[in-house]
C-alpha cells in the first residue's frame, strides 16, 4: 500500500471530500453493517474509527450491549484523546460481539458482514473494526484484543490486526472485559500505518496504573518457529496456504524450525477460565441503577429488580457470568482458577524462552472464513475452540500481528506472528517486508483520493 497515512494528512482533500466520504461510508454501512455510530459532523483528519467498547466523549458506548443502551461517556478514552490532538478525525463506533464475548463477531444485534462477500462473518469480537477497514481507504480503527479479538476478524476481512505487549498502550476508557488479558490495538490496511498509529498512542498514562513507559524495540529475527500443536488439526486449505507462505518466506532468507510446547493445549482451558473469572466481576456493576439501561419500577424487591436488569444481557454474556462466579467461587478457587494462573506463567516462561531465538508463526485462524449459517449453527465450545492459535500470545501478554498472506476462494487468510515482550516494533518491520511482494486485496476503496 503506497499512500499511507503520511501521505493522507500532507495532502490536500479535493472540495466536499468528507461530505462525499460519509455518504459512500452510510451507503456501504447499510449492507454491511459495521457501524453502530457515523459521525456526520467529520470536516477534518485522518478518518479513525473507534471499537463500541472504547469510550468517545457525548457519543453513545454500548459495548454492543443493551444493558449499556443510553450511556453516553463524558471523557475521551486516553487513546481517542491522543489520535484527535495529532491530526485524526473520529468517524464512528464499530459493532462487535457484546462486551468483546464471541470470537466470530454474532454475538450482538445486526452483526457485520465481511466486505469480501457478505455470506460470510467478519470474525470477532472486533468484527465492525476489521470491516471497517477493509472497506474505507484511507482509515484505521482502534480496536481492543482478550484473546484473539483483533487478530481473528483481521484474518477474515484481509487487514493488519496489531496486539501490543500488554501495557504498552493505556485502557483508560475501555468497558473492562477482563482487566489482566485486554489490550487495546490497531487495525490497518498496511504495516506501516499500524506503526504510525502506535507510535503515537503508547506510552505510560497518569489514569491507568497498569500502563507503563517502557522502550520499544525492533529487534529483527532470522529465525521463524512452528509450534507444532498450534497448527494440529487446522484446516486442510490452511495447512496448504501456510506451507506456501513458509516456503515464500525461507526464499526471504528465513531459517525455519518446529518445536513442540508440551502444555500449550490448556491454553484454552486456563485463558477461558481466568477471562471469564474478571469478566463476572466486570459484568457486576451493571445493575440497572448507574451505568445504561435504568429500570424505574422501584416497587419490586431488590432479587426481582436485580433479575429484571441483568435478563438484559445476553445469552453469551450470561454464560459468562455465570461459569465466572462458579470458577472464582471459594469452594473450587484453588481446582480452577488459581491452577489457571499457574497455567499462564509457565505458558510465559516457555514462549519467551522460545521467543529469545526467533518468531513464532502460525496461521492465524485454523479454518477458513465460515458462512453466517455456519458460524451460527456452532455450540459454544466449538466457537471457544477457535481461538486455539490466538488464545496463547494474548494469555501471556506478547505483542502479535495478523497480516494478510493468501485467499482462498476469495476470500483473505491471515498468519500470525508473534515476539517477546516490548519487541513490538519488530513486527512492523516483518510486515513490512512481506508487502513488498504481496498485493493485497479490497473489494471496497470509500473515501480513496
Amino acid at each position: 500500500m503506497k499512500a499511507g497515512i503520511r501521505e493522507f494528512l500532507a495532502e490536500e482533500r479535493p472540495e466536499g471530500y468528507y461530505e462525499k466520504l460519509i455518504r459512500d461510508l452510510e451507503e456501504a454501512n447499510e449492507k454491511l453493517r459495521m457501524f453502530s455510530v457515523i459521525n456526520r459532523e467529520l470536516k477534518s483528519g485522518m478518518p479513525f474509527s473507534v471499537k463500541d467498547n472504547i469510550c468517545v466523549k457525548d457519543v453513545e458506548s454500548t459495548a454492543s450491549s443493551q444493558m449499556l443502551s443510553g450511556y453516553i461517556p463524558p471523557f475521551n478514552a486516553t487513546v481517542v484523546e491522543k489520535l484527535d490532538k495529532n491530526g485524526f478525525g473520529f468517524i464512528g463506533k464499530t459493532k462487535m460481539d457484546e462486551f468483546g464475548f464471541g470470537t466470530l463477531g454474532v454475538n450482538c444485534i445486526e452483526h457485520p458482514l465481511n466486505p469480501f462477500d457478505e455470506r460470510y462473518v467478519t470474525g470477532g469480537s472486533s468484527a465492525g473494526s476489521a470491516a471497517a477497514t477493509a472497506v474505507l481507504r484511507h482509515h484505521v480503527s482502534i480496536a481492543e484484543s482478550t484473546g484473539g479479538s483483533i487478530a481473528c476478524p483481521s484474518a477474515f476481512c484481509g487487514v493488519v490486526g496489531f496486539t501490543p505487549t500488554y501495557g504498552l498502550v493505556s485502557r483508560y476508557g475501555l468497558i473492562d472485559y477482563a482487566n489482566s488479558l485486554d489490550k487495546i490495538g490497531i487495525m490497518a490496511r498496511s504495516a506501516s500505518d499500524a506503526r504510525y498509529v502506535f507510535e503515537m498512542i503508547k506510552g505510560s498514562d497518569k489514569y491507568d496504573t497498569t500502563c507503563v513507559d517502557h522502550e520499544v524495540t525492533t529487534e529483527g529475527r532470522r529465525k521463524l518457529i512452528i509450534i507444532d500443536q498450534l497448527i494440529k488439526g487446522v484446516d486442510e486449505r490452511i495447512a496448504s496456504s501456510f506451507d506456501k507462505t513458509m516456503c515464500k518466506l525461507g526464499n526471504l532468507g528465513y531459517a525455519i524450525e518446529h518445536r513442540s510446547v508440551p502444555f500449550i493445549e490448556k491454553a484454552i482451558p486456563a485463558y477461558y477460565i481466568v477471562s471469564m473469572a474478571e469478566a463476572s466481576t466486570n459484568l457486576a456493576k451493571y445493575t440497572g441503577f448507574k451505568y445504561g439501561l435504568k429500570v424505574n419500577d422501584f416497587s419490586k424487591n431488590y432479587n426481582d429488580f436485580f433479575t429484571e436488569a441483568r435478563g438484559n444481557f445476553g445469552a453469551e454474556a450470561k454464560r459468562r457470568i455465570v461459569i465466572g462466579t462458579f470458577v472464582r467461587s471459594s469452594s473450587v478457587k484453588s481446582r480452577y482458577y488459581e491452577k489457571a494462573l499457574r497455567i499462564r506463567r509457565m505458558l510465559i516462561d516457555s514462549l519467551n524462552s522460545i521467543l529469545k531465538e526467533g518468531f513464532i508463526i502460525s496461521p492465524t485462524m485454523p479454518i477458513v472464513t465460515p458462512k453466517v449459517d455456519e458460524a451460527e449453527a456452532l455450540s459454544p465450545l466449538e466457537e471457544y475452540g477457535m481461538d486455539s492459535i490466538t488464545v496463547p500470545p494474548n494469555f501471556a501478554g506478547l505483542p502479535h500481528v495478523s497480516f494478510p498472506s493468501d485467499y482462498i476462494g476469495g476470500m483473505p487468510v491471515g498468519t500470525q506472528l508473534v515476539t517477546s515482550h516490548f519487541n513490538d516494533m519488530a513486527l512492523f518491520d516483518f510486515v513490512g517486508r512481506w508487502e513488498e511482494d504481496f498485493e493485497y486485496r479490497f473489494k471496497y476503496n470509500v473515501g480513496a483520493l
